[in-house]
């Protein structure tokens, strides 16, 4: 009786060791599972492929937007080969006049301005089509908030703790825009840091020399790169702003500043004569 125990014992351990192992493996393969989920959230920059495709030569022809304020014209080329959903309705609402007459609603400080609302408040404007205001957000590694980066505002994001922890929230754009200027690059201790993340000597050398809002990296949908009126663009991010945000959060230039008019063109001749880009 007392060999047949022993023996009724041996099988339950041998049992339970067979048990344990397959929990273990089962644990494995769903941990693998969920990592593998996890990254796709992930934007991945590969420090040997990065082409910065705003310090490059603009090719003749490239579509173009001609952004006239009521502080002066700013002009930026456009990028439908890294961005184009957000190209393709932004050149959509331009060429239907949906940008006239708007306002530019938000800024900080030297940093950037934010426009196309239909008041100075930052109301949306009646769309042109549906899901105007929930186009998913495109980032590309060749695209980066360097000074005079035309992007696209965010809007809303599809999120919940489950997608927050497999990574797989969803970020949208609409049809509002920002024109960055620059973050202060005078912080040696900042410079430091920023270039030990960036994960690229060339990537970090282009900020530094071209300015830019590094804290956008890969946060913004960047579509397009102005190359001339930047000092329009400095000269709207250096005006006083409200004191206090209003019920919206904007915070708003005290004095209205106007979009009049987006045109949709293509870089020519008299576009690379303008040009006040570093020649690359």
């Amino acid at each position: 009786m007392a060999h047949l125990n022993q023996k009724q014992k041996s099988k339950a351990l041998s049992t339970l060791g067979i048990f344990l192992l397959a929990a273990a493996v089962l644990s494995f393969i769903a941990f693998y599972i969920i990592v593998m989920i996890s990254q796709q959230g992930y934007h991945y920059i590969d420090p040997d492929t990065l082409e910065l495709v705003q310090t490059e030569e603009i090719p003749e022809g490239s579509p173009t937007a001609v952004i006239e304020t009521s502080l002066g014209e700013i002009r930026a080329v456009l990028y439908p080969d890294y961005a184009p959903d957000t190209v393709s309705q932004f050149i959509t609402l331009a060429e239907k006049g949906f940008y006239d007459d708007t306002f530019v609603f938000e800024a900080k400080q030297d940093v950037y301005f934010a426009a196309g609302s239909a008041d100075s408040s930052g109301t949306l404007k009646t769309p042109v089509f549906e899901n105007q205001e929930k186009l998913p957000q495109e980032l590309h590694q060749n695209l980066w908030p360097f000074c005079g980066a035309l992007c696209a505002l965010t809007t809303s994001k599809d999120t919940s703790f489950t997608k927050r922890l497999f990574k797989s929230e969803i970020s949208y754009t609409g049809s509002r825009f920002m024109l960055l200027n620059s973050v202060d690059f005078s912080d040696e201790e900042f410079v430091t840091q920023f270039r030990e993340a960036s994960g690229s000597e060339a990537l970090a050398d282009t900020f530094m020399q071209r300015g830019g809002v590094p804290n956008f990296s890969q946060q913004v949908t960047v579509f397009g790169q102005a190359y001339s009126g930047l000092d329009v663009i400095r000269q709207i991010t250096a005006l006083p702003l409200a004191e206090e945000p209003n019920q919206q959060g904007y915070t708003p230039p005290l004095n209205e500043v106007k979009i009049l008019s987006v045109t949709i063109s293509s870089y020519s001749q008299e576009d690379k004569l303008l040009n006040e880009l570093p020649v690359p």
